[in-house]
């Protein structure tokens, strides 16, 4: 890691371009902080960092829209999977595997970016979220545990439930609410949670919203397909630069 002072600088920066980016395009916080902040340590240090300000925001982007009882019980098999697989598998992300883990976080960060700039939508079935959630759920906390990153599989298959805008990004947010309590309890149960990430966790909550907030500003100024291309490249160089580093640490 570098210098404290210099460490704080860092991270102040990643969360307030993080936010910006979730403020513009509605998601994208955990995916570029976990992704920047694995160029300057280790992916478990980088998910620890993570959990509060990812909390935070996520509970507020839940909580912003309508009721979100009908939404619970329909996605509740979805959210449990979620929640039990992050658990089990987060012993691989504080592994010493650590060069495996940081070519997979690259590789989820390319991938996402290839569904965003190809514009990749599924289409689900409403007879098939009842084996689809769970199967999903579970391949979302397997990713989740290994990585720290929450958005495949999830992100295209709540795209492609046919859900209206509104209820769409609160139930990104229950899924990414879901993930980072998981998250936190799986990190904390294999004792990867030091009291300096815990702080370091609480600091970024700050600028993690000052970003948030001026991606709202932005929103309205700048084209947001234009953002949104810009976004997905900037996320698919981050990516293959990330594989790279864990590939050449392996060999």
């Amino acid at each position: 890691m570098p210098e404290p002072y210099l460490l704080l600088i860092v991270i102040g920066a990643i969360f307030v371009l993080a936010g910006l980016v979730k403020g513009v395009v509605g998601l994208g916080l955990p995916t570029v902080a976990t992704g920047l902040l694995g160029l300057v340590m280790l992916p478990a240090d980088a998910a620890a960092i993570l959990l509060l300000p990812s909390f935070v925001t996520n509970v507020w982007q839940l909580l912003a829209g309508p009721d979100v009882t009908a939404l619970l019980r329909r996605l509740r098999p979805m959210m449990l999977a979620v929640f039990l697989a992050t658990i089990a598998s987060a012993g691989l992300i504080t592994s010493s595997y650590t060069t495996v883990v940081t070519s997979g976080l690259g590789l989820i960060l390319l991938a996402y970016a290839a569904l965003g700039l190809l514009r990749l939508r599924m289409a689900v079935p409403a007879r098939a979220e009842r084996w689809a959630g769970p199967l999903v759920g579970t391949a979302t906390g397997i990713m989740t545990g290994a990585t720290g990153v929450f958005v495949i599989p999830a992100v295209p298959y709540l795209g492609g439930l046919g859900l209206g805008r509104d209820d769409l990004v609160q139930a990104l947010g229950l899924s990414f609410t879901v993930s980072t309590v998981a998250l936190g309890i799986g990190l904390w149960w294999n004792g990867a949670i030091p009291l300096q990430s815990m702080g370091l966790s609480g600091y970024a909550i700050v600028p993690a919203l000052a970003g948030m907030w001026l991606g709202g500003w932005l929103r309205s100024r700048i084209d947001p397909e234009t953002f949104r291309r810009w976004f997905f490249a900037g996320l698919a160089l981050l990516g293959a630069h990330i594989s790279w580093q864990g590939l050449a640490s392996a060999l």
